[in-house]
């Protein structure tokens, strides 16, 4: 065996080794892309020139509410409230992309759309708690910082052991 050969094959071993511990990641992470990924800006994001309209609309709903405060069962009754938990807010956005016709619950949204990351958006649920991810940024009312109390765009990243992965058709 020559000498290329050998180390051809190691990287090609050494490739799917990484592929592997990437893909059972335990944290969600943001990893911005330039040209791909949406940013933060005061507060509210700021999505990527191309983005397709479901994801705009997806965005500017999660910048409407993500000063709004937390409440138990907000955003349950009707898409439009005064303060969202965490499956209200998830619903909100989905529904402004058109994914989802009636707010849902986190358990609910557990079998949400299809199975694994979407290329633009992507449901993290569980029993008791859903965050989403949206052009890279994560839209999530709890494990952001201090003092965040209710839907908050933010970059910082938390621990997804446990939760489904899923992703509305198409994005």
């Amino acid at each position: 065996m020559t000498a290329r050969l050998a180390c051809s094959i190691l990287l090609a071993l050494a490739s799917v080794m990484l592929c592997q511990c990437s893909s059972s990641s335990k944290s969600w992470k943001y990893d911005y892309v330039p040209g791909k990924t949406a940013v933060i800006i005061r507060g509210k994001a700021v999505p990527p020139a191309n983005a397709p309209p479901e994801v705009l609309r997806a965005i500017s709903a999660g910048n409407r509410i993500c000063t709004k405060p937390y409440r138990r069962g907000g955003g349950h009754a009707h898409f439009e409230d005064s303060a969202y938990d965490c499956s209200g807010t998830v619903s909100y956005i989905l529904h402004a992309a058109g994914k989802l016709d009636e707010p849902s619950t986190s358990s609910g949204l557990r079998s949400f759309g299809r199975s694994g990351h979407g290329k633009w958006i992507t449901v993290y649920a569980r029993k008791g708690h859903v965050f989403c991810e949206i052009a890279g940024l994560r839209l999530d009312t709890g494990y952001n910082d201090d003092d965040s109390d209710g839907p908050r765009w933010t970059s910082r990243a938390r621990p997804i052991k446990g939760y489904s992965v899923r992703h509305p058709a198409g994005l």
